[in-house]
């Protein structure tokens, strides 16, 4: 199949935005139609936001991995992009497979918000605070099992839906407390529920704070309206901390998280993999270019995969 580029002129056509429809993902379209306007002087009403109904939004009372992982939140969307019925896409990097349909690819990367998680209760301040036994709500594996290592006392219980959804659990006693995304949290306008985790004791999921905008690659036109908006610095974190995550198959089904920093033309990673039961931990630290990014995050990769066999993912003892 040829996907179709045509001339256009967005200030007489309107430019189509595609999303998921939670809160938060509104939220980040927002904030892309906001740098699309600042940066082309286009108004108001020449970019609308188109809301799309995902399969990982619509199926929420049973875990990600039982119903097909990452993908549940972009195969919508990506089907409108690819038939040209919206012009972009945008995403939480997080959510997204490492692998792109033919013909569509992510090049543009906003500035990344804070890329920690937030410990959220109503009745405690810390996972430390946490009685023995607590329950813990949580739909990220990579989490459960983060918590699991340094507290397994603790009884962890699904809790999918929207950062709003999450919170009227907590309220309802469903779990005494939860992790969300710092990013989220801010970009929410809920910047009071902010109480961040050390990485080092929660090291954030791959690409976590970052927003990608998808596009159709041959399509020039939206390559030169996106250019501006790429932040450098954020893309090569998103590239060394999605490679890692390539070479290491990551899905929902493997706790899998990472930290890149950029100190001048070097990228400093860190990268870890845990049993699903939080019982062993794998984790390394590497030092690579900053123009060399992917090769960092395949060796970071291929190092911890040297070190663990097809068993280590699987969770026939995972009762919690």
């Amino acid at each position: 199949m040829v996907i179709k580029s045509n001339k256009r002129d967005f200030k007489a056509n309107k430019l189509k935005i595609g999303t998921r429809g939670s809160p938060l993902a509104l939220a980040q379209a927002l904030e892309v139609k906001k740098e699309i306007i600042k940066h082309h002087k286009l108004n108001d009403q020449s970019v609308e936001i188109i809301s799309i109904s995902t399969k990982g939004d619509r199926v929420t009372d049973r875990p990600l991995t039982e119903i097909g992982g990452k993908g549940l939140f972009t195969e919508e969307i990506e089907n409108k992009l690819f038939h040209n019925e919206i012009d972009i896409a945008v995403h939480s990097m997080k959510d997204m497979p490492t692998e792109f349909p033919t013909g569509l690819g992510i090049n543009t990367f906003l500035k990344r918000e804070d890329f920690r998680d937030s410990f959220v209760s109503l009745k405690y301040n810390s996972i430390n605070e946490l009685p023995e036994g607590a329950v813990v709500g949580s739909s990220s594996i990579r989490r459960k099992a983060q918590l699991l290592s340094i507290r397994p006392d603790l009884k962890v219980v699904e809790f999918r839906g929207n950062v709003q959804t999450r919170l009227k659990k907590l309220e309802d006693g469903v779990a005494d407390a939860t992790f969300l995304a710092c990013a989220g949290l801010i970009r929410l306008d809920m910047k009071d529920l902010v109480n961040p985790i050390s990485p080092e004791v929660m090291m954030p999921a791959i690409a976590q704070g970052i927003i990608g905008i998808e596009q159709r690659l041959n399509d020039n036109e939206i390559t030169e309206l996106l250019f501006p908006l790429n932040h450098e610095q954020t893309e090569t974190q998103a590239l060394v901390e999605r490679a890692f995550l390539q070479v290491l198959d990551g899905s929902c089904r493997t706790p899998i998280g990472s930290i890149s920093k950029i100190d001048g033309e070097k990228i400093i990673f860190s990268g870890q993999v845990l049993k699903p039961d939080g019982t062993e931990i794998i984790s390394g630290h590497w030092e690579g270019l900053v123009g060399n990014p992917k090769d960092l995050g395949k060796m970071a990769g291929n190092e911890i995969k040297e070190k663990i066999d097809d068993s280590f993912f699987k969770q026939e003892n995972f009762s919690h």
